[in-house]
């Protein structure tokens, strides 16, 4: 048996526990704020409805000792942690220890933490990366399939869960790949090759061109009327009537003209060609709508999940209309606070809030930035052209109960040179109370604010260190 079909067996297994919990009982469901864990969470919801069953839901951005604690005074007899859990086994063994306790995730366990009377779904379990391989809400999925068949109509929302948490890499590795098989089979996804640009649904031609950073295009990127100037050298109106033409309008020729003028201004590049990818469409959603692309869908549901209303897109997922309106609403806050961030960091990167080092960067915003929006900082300035020479973003920002966000992105980890959740991890050793996890690619903690000062100078040690091992290679 290899490790596939022990992951498998796996997921049967945890069906057959799920199938033996009373009908009467109310399960408490606990999922991550992200995109996936919002969609994992969602597919249980569908599944826990589909069964009957009554339900209490909390979305969280970190679970940790003290959220744990809270959950174990509450009257509950069943919990279910969705894409959150495994790394804290050994307190939620602790303080869960007289309830049905199931964990459905894709994140890396600590290494000799034995689940002991949990029902643990991972696959990690047997040697396979989840942090590439499949998503939270890919896990979630195949469990409910394992449970009822006909949760194989929400394959689409494993998809969604899998692009939110970067897994795409123009096209997916085997398990997300079976998820994706089946989306396409039950006709709620549709995969088309396209420029790979975020917006292609809903903004103007010329705001999405301005807008774009991965893949950058030089003299367009970052100017209006430089996408302007562009569209008009290769032949392309960008007004449409009186308003703006959107990717969707074009013609096949002036997708041609569009995808050639790209490649042109990119021969400088490494890979100028590399505009061009898989676009995930959801055929049974409104063109030009956010939820068309599963890529603005899962920027739809880090907008509800950022801003505290994960319950907008947990209704989004759930093809609730008028919720989805709501969530769609949203996405104009998230932005608002996309642009204060990104203002407060324009100026002051020169100030003693952001540290640069050789080949990184901290930035300390404080109270300045929400601390559910720092991830989102670190991640559009990991993908500017501005900071290729600067391989780790380290972003931190204070939540209001004390404690400090931190977020770790790199901007060259293409090749998988890093592990960035290994890094935080050695960061934030000895920082007493403090929580670290993530994945490959993006990772994450939960420092006391008041050791910052601490944390700040062993991460620059910690970062110094891969820095220059990044110099060498």
């Amino acid at each position: 048996m290899d490790s596939y079909e022990k992951f498998d067996e796996q997921l049967r297994n945890a069906a057959e526990e799920f199938k033996k919990i009373d009908k009467k009982e109310v399960i408490r469901l606990i999922s991550h704020l992200d995109a996936d864990g919002i969609s994992a969470c969602s597919i249980m919801i569908k599944l826990l409805n589909n069964d009957n069953r009554k339900y209490s839901v909390s979305i969280v951005q970190q679970l940790n000792s003290s959220v744990l604690s809270q959950l174990a005074s509450e009257p509950y007899n069943c919990f279910i942690f969705t894409d959150i859990g495994s790394g804290l086994i050994r307190d939620i063994k602790e303080l869960l220890k007289s309830r049905k306790v199931f964990i459905l995730d894709h994140h890396s366990a600590e290494k000799n933490d034995d689940a002991g009377s949990i029902v643990f779904v991972n696959p990690h379990t047997y040697g396979i990366d989840g942090g590439k391989e499949i998503s939270g809400a890919g896990v979630v999925f195949k469990f409910a399939c394992a449970v009822d068949k006909s949760m194989e109509e929400f394959a689409h929302i494993a998809i969604i869960g899998a692009i939110g948490d970067l897994q795409e890499q123009n096209g997916f590795l085997r398990l997300n790949n079976e998820n994706l098989k089946i989306a396409v089979e039950k006709g709620k996804i549709k995969v088309i090759k396209g420029l790979r640009i975020f917006g292609g649904q809903t903004k103007p031609l010329h705001k999405v061109l301005e807008y774009c950073t991965d893949p950058y295009i030089p003299g367009v990127s970052g100017s209006e009327s430089g996408a302007i100037q562009f569209l008009n050298q290769v032949g392309i109106d960008p007004k449409n009537g009186s308003g703006w033409k959107k990717i969707v309008h074009l013609d096949d020729d002036e997708m041609k003209r569009l995808v050639t003028g790209i490649i042109m201004k990119r021969l400088n590049e490494t890979n100028p060609d590399d505009v061009l990818g898989n676009i995930y469409i959801l055929p049974h959603e409104e063109e030009e709508s956010p939820t068309r692309d599963a890529k603005e869908f899962a920027t739809l549901l880090n907008a509800c999940g950022r801003l505290g209303r994960a319950s907008y897109g947990i209704g989004a997922c759930l093809g609730d209309k008028k919720i989805k309106q709501q969530a769609i609403r949203s996405l104009g806050d998230y932005k608002k606070e996309i642009v204060n961030a990104m203002n407060w960091y324009n100026e002051n990167k020169f100030s003693d809030d952001i540290f640069w080092g050789n080949r990184f960067v901290i930035i300390n915003a404080k109270g300045n930035v929400m601390s559910t929006m720092i991830g989102t900082l670190a991640s559009i300035l990991s993908k500017s052209h501005v900071m290729t020479n600067n391989t780790f973003i380290l972003s931190m920002a204070q939540a209001l109960d004390g404690n400090t966000k931190v977020s770790l992105r790199t901007t060259n980890n293409s090749n998988g040179a890093f592990d960035l959740k290994k890094i935080i991890e050695e960061a934030t050793e000895g920082i007493g109370n403090s929580e670290a996890g993530g994945h490959q690619n993006a990772a994450g903690a939960v420092i006391p604010t008041d050791k910052e000062d601490t944390f700040i100078e062993a991460a620059k040690e910690v970062l110094g260190k891969y820095a220059v091992e990044e110099k060498v290679r």
